[in-house]
């Protein structure tokens, strides 16, 4: 009698547990529509040679079966390095996407890219193009530099910022 009642509990307390983690949450969700890697507070590290060329944090990072490319989001902050590895800009923004074959990044969202020499850049979509080691992008941009104001329509530069141009240029004042 006492063995039945102990069976008979257990077998109530097993059905009641796994009614509670079923994810009623996710239903009607397909498993393609998931990502199948997740992380937060995630950091990036992209070298050549031994290196450092960049450093990528985001607080959201995740990725899809099938896909090459590496989603970001929740922040996103890019540190770029030189041939010698010393620090020379920062960019963030909201969210972005990195190309897993080119590493390639594109940013979107309140973008800006500050140099380490005092350049900032203002945009909302940024892309860097790692083979051509360059940033651009078609977009409206600021540019509030120590000698200079300029803005306009599209953006191309080193990733220090020291060599950039603007392709259609709308407005430009002296000084900061």
């Amino acid at each position: 009698m006492k063995r039945s009642l102990v069976l008979a509990l257990l077998a109530l307390l097993l059905t009641a547990c796994e009614e509670k983690v079923k994810p009623s949450v996710l239903s009607g969700v397909s498993g393609r529509q998931l990502p199948s890697q997740e992380s937060w507070g995630s950091t990036i590290t992209f070298s050549d040679s031994g290196v450092v060329k960049a450093v990528v944090r985001a607080g959201h990072i995740f990725a899809y079966d099938n896909s090459r490319v590496t989603h970001l989001d929740s922040g996103v902050t890019v540190d770029f390095f030189d041939e010698n590895g010393a620090h020379t800009s920062k960019l963030t923004s909201v969210r972005g996407s990195v190309d897993e074959g080119s590493n390639d990044l594109e940013a979107t969202g309140n973008v800006v890219v500050r140099s380490d020499s005092g350049t900032v850049v203002y945009t909302e979509t940024m892309f860097w193009d790692n083979r051509r080691q360059r940033i651009h992008s078609p977009e409206f941009v600021r540019i509030v530099s120590p000698r200079e104001r300029l803005q306009g329509t599209g953006f191309e530069s080193d990733h220090n910022l020291r060599n950039y141009r603007i392709f259609k240029v709308t407005g430009q004042s002296e000084g900061p």
